[in-house]
């Protein structure tokens, strides 16, 4: 690394994208995530909306005991 660096031509936010969706990586549980794709095989569903559907699920049922 160099002990300084020239920022004397950079541009704020140059690469800045407002309202951009960002993507959570998701790391399930080796077993967890054969057990999805093997459910996914079966029912034809892409695993990631199996996961969606499950989550959102769990998530409504937490909402109602808070």
């Amino acid at each position: 690394m160099k002990r300084e660096y020239d920022f004397s031509k950079a541009e704020r936010g140059k690469f800045y994208k407002g309202g951009a969706d960002l993507r959570l990586p998701i790391y399930l549980e080796t077993k967890l995530q054969n057990q999805l794709e093997r459910l996914s095989r079966k029912t034809g569903k892409d695993v990631g909306d199996m996961v969606n559907e499950l989550v959102k699920k769990e998530v409504e049922l937490i909402e109602e005991f808070l």
